[in-house]
């Protein structure tokens, strides 16, 4: 299954739709305040559009699972200069997925169904 984001989406709806093709991950989005991770906050505009964000004129974001955490952090600094953090559910809590960057969205679900089912 594949998710295409475009200028008209807005946060909340892409983190709605995300969860619904990856159940046990979810999209943040966040603004960063230098390199350090404690200084990271939410971007806290649940309705305000794309539109409002996007830095590069041609281009569409296309969500797979065969993408990996790394490419879809990439595709929306790239797009639309916004920083991206996917999160893991494990049990209760949910976990950066920042060390394991590299493995597809489909793997880091199922990672997450295994540690919430166990």
């Amino acid at each position: 299954m594949e998710m295409l984001i475009n200028d008209y989406n807005n946060f909340q709806t892409i983190q709605v739709d995300f969860n619904r093709i990856f159940p046990y991950l979810r999209l943040e989005f966040i603004s960063k305040s230098g390199e350090v991770r404690s200084a990271q906050v939410r971007i806290n505009s649940a309705q305000k559009p794309l539109s409002n964000y996007r830095i590069d004129s041609d281009n569409i974001i296309t969500i797979t699972p065969e993408d990996t955490v790394g490419d879809l952090e990439k595709k929306f600094l790239q797009i639309y200069g916004l920083n991206v953090l996917v999160l893991r559910k494990s049990g209760k809590a949910w976990l950066e997925t920042s060390l394991t960057e590299s493995w597809t969205l489909a793997e880091q679900n199922k990672q997450g169904e295994q540690l919430s089912n166990s």
